[in-house]
């Protein structure tokens, strides 16, 4: 899958309505009142499976309180982004600056497309509380670490929980390594980190499995499509890769950061 020009001004067409069809298949399977009942009863399953053992597991609640905090999200962030800029393994290192703004320039997109279905899904009724807010006897980590909650934003509920967007972050990086991935290594180890980091918001019961197997999966999608498989990614790159080359010039004179391959590479 890997593609000598990194991103190219042209139109896929193919590969375009494959990711929108795709995104419109999910939908209406969650819309079809089969395939809604078949995802609540997972997705019932999934949070007893994670959330119940919260309960008795001491280990088990201390690891998923942690990582339900928002600073770990950062946490999470420098981790991905390392991954992306971290030159000759999926990206050489010539290509790292280039990969980290096409990169920005579909979770740019990402992120519009979201605000759009989000007001789309307000409009139809289809947002929905999340299973620690409907679910009886479910575990809430805010009840073992208030002090947690108030200081550090735990979050294990929402009254908004589709779709997943936490997750659409993570699902899209993922597309998008794997796009450019030349071993099987690098897709399991993309993947196997993006499913974990997903975790968080399951085992807390902020999100069902269906926020992010559907709704964080069709935003990943429309946003690939629409991002890598048009011109858009190609300009908007080169456009940001144009303006920042001075301040990167600057960069590469200050000692250690010039040693990573985005700062002395381009």
């Amino acid at each position: 899958m890997n593609n000598p020009g990194l991103f190219q001004a042209k139109w896929n067409l193919g590969r375009l309505a494959l990711c929108n069809l795709l995104a419109l298949g999910l939908l209406c399977f969650w819309l079809w009142p089969a395939g809604q009942m078949l995802c609540v009863i997972f997705d019932e399953w999934l949070f007893h499976l994670l959330n119940d053992p919260l309960a008795s597991n001491p280990t088990w609640l201390h690891v998923w309180a942690v990582a339900s905090l928002r600073p770990f999200d950062a946490v999470v962030g420098v981790i991905l982004l390392m991954l992306l800029i971290r030159g000759e393994w999926v990206f050489k290192a010539i290509e790292v600056r280039q990969a980290f703004f096409g990169f920005l320039a579909i979770l740019l997109l990402l992120l519009f497309i979201r605000m759009l279905f989000s007001k789309l899904a307000a409009q139809m009724g289809w947002q929905h509380n999340s299973p620690s807010m409907v679910i009886s006897g479910a575990i809430h980590m805010s009840d073992y670490f208030p002090d947690l909650e108030k200081t550090w934003e735990l979050k294990d509920r929402s009254s908004q929980s589709f779709p997943g967007d936490h997750a659409s972050v993570l699902l899209i990086w993922g597309m998008f390594m794997s796009v450019f991935a030349k071993r099987i290594g690098q897709v399991v180890l993309v993947w196997g980190l993006a499913l974990l980091f997903m975790m968080p918001r399951l085992v807390a019961g902020a999100h069902w499995g269906q926020d992010d197997y559907i709704g964080g999966v069709l935003l990943a999608l429309l946003a690939l499509g629409w991002g890598y498989y048009t011109p858009f990614t190609a300009k908007v790159s080169g456009w940001l890769l144009r303006v920042t080359e001075p301040v990167f010039g600057l960069l590469q004179r200050v000692p250690v950061i010039n040693r990573l391959s985005v700062i002395r590479n381009a």
